[in-house]
């Protein structure tokens, strides 16, 4: 029997025609012999503008269900995902080759590791692609250092949560993502960060692409109560897991 990795997207009408691209991308990775993909599209809402964006391919699934935001959308396609790990892509977003294989071996290699990120470009209206300075070394990522970095510099991650690849059954035994408006993919991040150790690529795994619906860029995003309000859930649930001294895989 053939192993999956199970790609997660959260979609709404805006973002549906930057579905194709987003295929095209996952069907130029390569993985080991005994791996496949399984694509799972939840749409946030019951729309007829989705489904016309969604590739005609037996590895894809799609789903509809009431609106409540990207995180419950994710979450809820979690009942579709019958593999061990599961990778987000969002629906605008585009993975570069080698990725998924990338993200396999790391967590393949050591079962200490639960969880993985790597570099993210912005893909530009032009074309054009833009990096972040801030990327931590390559290699391991010791259990909170996310949280550290992100209390230090104004609630920024120094690895950016839409390149995540884990493990299942942790994600599962966090509780998927979180229940937010926004920042719900930080708020997952930081829990994992919590509870294990992770990993950093530096070959770059995502085109995180910029343009003007995007919901990250729209101004209820940066309302400055609301914002406040996310980060201080965020910060509160990755301490108290902290202290819970949960670890995974359960020994150090």
């Amino acid at each position: 029997m053939r192993r999956r990795i199970i790609i997660v997207t959260a979609v709404h009408p805006p973002s549906a025609r930057f579905l194709p691209d987003a295929h095209a991308s996952l069907c130029r990775q390569e993985l080991p012999d005994g791996w496949e993909w399984h694509w799972v599209i939840q749409e946030d809402g019951t729309s007829d503008e989705v489904a016309p964006y969604v590739p005609d391919d037996a590895r894809v699934t799609f789903r509809q269900g009431r609106p409540g935001g990207p995180g419950v959308a994710r979450t809820i396609a979690l009942a579709q995902a019958d593999g061990e790990y599961v990778k987000v892509l969002d629906a605008d977003d585009q993975l570069p080759p080698g990725t998924l294989a990338r993200d396999l071996a790391a967590l393949e290699g050591d079962r200490g590791i639960g969880w993985a990120t790597s570099r993210a470009l912005d893909l530009l209206p032009d074309g054009s692609t833009a990096g972040f300075d801030g990327d931590p070394e390559p290699g391991p990522i010791e259990r909170g250092a996310v949280l550290d970095f992100w209390t230090a510099h104004d609630f920024l991650a120094q690895v950016h949560p839409a390149t995540l690849f884990v493990r299942r059954d942790l994600l599962l035994a966090l509780g998927g993502w979180m229940a937010l408006p926004a920042s719900e993919d930080t708020g997952l991040l930081l829990a994992l960060n919590a509870v294990s150790r992770g990993w950093f690529s530096a070959e770059v795994g995502l085109l995180y692409r910029k343009w003007p619906g995007q919901v990250t860029g729209q101004a209820s995003h940066t309302d400055t109560a609301e914002r406040a309000a996310r980060m201080a859930v965020v910060e509160a649930r990755a301490r108290r897991l902290t202290d819970l001294n949960w670890r995974y895989p359960g020994v150090d």
